[in-house]
């Protein structure tokens, strides 16, 4: 069966720090190693143990991001827990020359700044089944300090906020179980068509 039309455009995938967007991309790209690449984001923030210049992200100083900003490489950019993040426009072209499916892992600020232009992606978001389990989650990454815990889960509230506006989101995919929003998430990266989910009550 040929890809239908929705493969040929780039895939938006948001939601929440610690939902489960790297583990879904990593199963996506292991199942499929031809046919998607990964925007690479700029980011001021320090890599974590682990994390290679250029796969995960380009780690840039302050003044580059800046510089690159002047330059009006950037698609969208965000300020983030302190940091900045942004996708250039050379990322998405580089995927696209290989004839690959482009998707973007980008914070809600983003979102709202690629709907001002002709990218006309797929819009993706992905959310806790709760409050509670993102805290979990994200407590039991053992990365940051309790207050940056705090700190993610105030962006979550307003990120899921934003998802509940109609028309912000094409498909909503909540992670309450991993293979389940995998199988998901995979169908409509190859372009198929669901139904998707509605976003839960996220009070604790």
């Amino acid at each position: 069966m040929s890809p239908l039309p929705d493969f040929l455009r780039p895939l938006i995938l948001s939601g929440p720090s610690g939902v489960g967007k790297s583990t879904l991309f990593q199963r996506l790209f292991t199942e499929f190693p031809d046919k998607f690449g990964f925007s690479v984001s700029h980011t001021t923030r320090s890599p974590r143990p682990g994390e290679v210049d250029g796969k995960q992200y380009h780690f840039v100083t302050p003044q580059r991001f800046k510089d690159l900003l002047q330059e009006d490489a950037f698609i969208e950019h965000a300020e983030f827990s302190g940091n900045f993040y942004g996708t250039s426009i050379e990322t998405v072209r580089q995927v696209q020359r290989l004839g690959r499916r482009c998707i973007l892992d980008i914070e809600a600020q983003g979102v709202r700044q690629i709907k001002k232009t002709n990218l006309n992606p797929v819009y993706l978001f992905i959310s806790p089944p709760s409050m509670a389990a993102l805290r979990s989650r994200l407590r039991q990454r053992g990365t940051e300090t309790e207050a940056a815990v705090e700190k993610r889960l105030a962006t979550a509230l307003k990120e899921i906020q934003y998802a509940k506006e109609p028309n912000v989101h094409d498909i909503i995919i909540v992670n309450d179980d991993l293979d389940r929003a995998y199988e998901l998430f995979k169908k409509v990266a190859l372009g198929e068509q669901i139904a998707g989910d509605t976003l839960p009550p996220l009070d604790d």
